[in-house]
């Protein structure tokens, strides 16, 4: 590794850094209500909420709120699968690309609508330009905002004196689309346009290779959902290589720039939640654990890339260097977003198994826009109760106090996606159909099955490599993953947002342990490692741990 690889690194966390309180403020100011850069742009918000006939002064019970988040994408999970069946009959279709298959078509649909985007297709060979556009980025955007949606509420359950309501989703969802995602996917797009990712609607072009044969090679608007694809942590390639095609990430600069999308707003997010619960340390705090977090697992990876191995590992991205490859799958996993610019089965075994972890964990080192800050706050909670246990103060945060009821939610949400990946996997590895997928035998072969279900189960999307998920039986169990890892830690969340409302706040004393300090960051983190070690060390030993011992041994 050498001195410009650690430039590279020292600039990509510097610059994610300091975008963090600008980026955040203007947040803040958007999701209060406050005037803000595009304010001119009310107009806009009023004209949505009378067309969709919605009173934004309507503010939400948390039930109601929950509802209408399941009511929402449930409507756009049914229209993105319908589009796809019937894609064949519409528009933008220069290649004459037939309707989807059913199977592929629900998995497709979950993995939009729950902002996975896990791919079980090739995207130039079997979505049209229509189906790319009005299906998959828009639900870009909506899955998006509906994480952002989510936070906020459990933010006002916390940082309220007391109350009944948790806002409007509707007002939410809007003002995260029009006045956060859409302009910075605007800039986005623009730069990418500017770097050579293609933006357009051609027929794909019959070109000669030099040996003399034919190939065809794909067009298309790609360029504006490169930008909201990263922005949204979504991640889905326009192209079926995602991020290491050249028409999606051409040079250094676009590699860059995507690199810092991805990580972008789910950083941001902890300033603006610290300014709306009234303490930016609190903030500060959160986001100091989610770096160190990276941080640290980013060190291992690249200790185990840069280490001496007796066995050649291939796939990296040859344009950009090893330590691009290995900063994009630590920024990708961290977040909840599956774009790739390497494969990740190619990865030592250790760097692959940090990889899997960092979703495991349930990506919450940054994670998605919206859900990776709400369920790093899942792990506060349980932070605070078992502080609280070890040294017989009360268990309290921002001076709520942490009773049953928002323990048993934190747990269900907790458990839900651990048991998801587990008892899938286990499905999977247990069947002659679930192993018929795998490209590799033994340890390998698991690691692929197991970092499927890891993926999906936590809304990650990113692949392995090697596993053929696109046969009925992995897109039946991964669009239930899915479903699981999204809808079920949305709902006890707020579920926490509601119970945690109506209670008053009260002042700190002798008895309160103190969350805006260096020893509550060390506290957190290490309940995060110990769940996760205890939750998932037996499965990553048959898998990354098994191979890299093997591989050390020349095997």
């Amino acid at each position: 590794m050498t001195v410009s690889d650690l430039l590279q690194i020292a600039v990509y966390l510097g610059v994610l850094t300091l975008a963090t309180p600008f980026l955040g403020h203007y947040m803040y100011q958007v999701f209060t209500g406050a005037r803000h850069l595009l304010s001119p742009l009310r107009p806009v918000e009023q004209i949505v909420y009378r067309l969709g006939g919605i009173d934004s002064q309507t503010e939400m019970r948390w039930t109601a709120y929950a509802w209408a988040v399941l009511a929402f994408n449930a409507a756009g999970l049914v229209f993105l699968f319908v589009l796809q069946l019937l894609q064949g009959l519409l528009p933008l279709n220069p290649t004459g690309l037939a309707g989807v298959e059913p199977f592929l078509a629900f998995n497709t649909a979950v993995s939009f609508v729950t902002n996975t985007n896990w791919q079980a297709y090739g995207g130039e060979v079997t979505l049209t330009y229509f189906t790319q556009m009005i299906g998959l980025t828009v639900q870009n955007f909506v899955s998006a905002g509906t994480g952002i949606a989510v936070l906020l509420a459990l933010t006002r359950g916390l940082a309220a004196r007391s109350g009944e309501t948790l806002g409007n989703f509707w007002v939410d969802l809007t003002r995260a689309v029009i006045y956060v995602l859409l302009p910075l996917s605007i800039l986005w797009t623009v730069a990418m346009i500017g770097q050579g990712v293609v933006q357009n609607f051609n027929d794909y072009t019959t070109v000669a290779t030099l040996s003399g044969e034919t190939q065809l090679i794909p067009q298309g608007p790609a360029a504006s959902q490169i930008a909201i694809k990263q922005l949204g942590t979504n991640g889905g390639g326009f192209f079926n290589v995602n991020s290491s095609h050249p028409y999606e990430n051409p040079t250094p600069i676009s590699n860059f720039l995507q690199m810092l999308a991805i990580l972008l707003i789910p950083a941001a997010l902890t300033y603006t939640y610290g300014k709306m619960i009234g303490s930016l340390r609190q903030g500060w705090v959160i986001f100091a654990a989610m770096m160190i977090l990276f941080v640290g697992g980013l060190t291992i990876m690249l200790w185990a890339e840069y280490s001496t191995n007796p066995i050649l590992m291939e796939g990296k991205e040859a344009r950009f260097g090893v330590i691009n490859s290995v900063l994009w799958a630590q920024a990708t996993t961290s977040a909840s977003n599956g774009s790739v610019n390497a494969m990740h089965s190619s990865l030592s075994p250790l760097a692959g198994g940090v990889a899997m972890l960092n979703m495991l964990l349930g990506e919450i080192i940054f994670g998605g826009v919206g859900s990776g800050l709400y369920g790093m706050l899942i792990f506060v909670i349980l932070t605070v109760f078992i502080a609280g246990l070890m040294v017989g103060r009360t268990p309290e945060y921002l001076g709520k106090k942490i009773e049953s009821r928002e323990i048993q939610m934190a747990i269900v949400a907790v458990l839900l996606p651990n048991a998801s990946v587990l008892l899938l996997t286990a499905l999977a590895i247990a069947t002659e159909t679930g192993l018929a997928s795998r490209a590799n035998p033994a340890a390998h072969g698991f690691s692929e099955i197991l970092y499927a279900f890891a993926s999906a189960s936590n809304n990650n999307g990113s692949a392995f490599a090697g596993l053929n998920a696109n046969t009925p039986f992995y897109n039946t169990l991964l669009g239930f993953a899915m479903l699981i890892g999204r809808f079920g830690v949305i709902f006890p969340v707020l579920a926490i947002a509601g119970s945690l409302l109506p209670k008053r706040v009260a002042p700190p004393s002798s008895g309160t342990f103190p969350t805006d300090r260096p020893l509550f960051i060390g506290l957190l983190i290490a309940v995060i490692l110990i769940i996760g070690a205890l939750t998932y060390f037996p499965a990553l030993t048959l898998g990354p741990i098994v191979q890299q011992l093997l591989l050390m041994g020349g095997a």
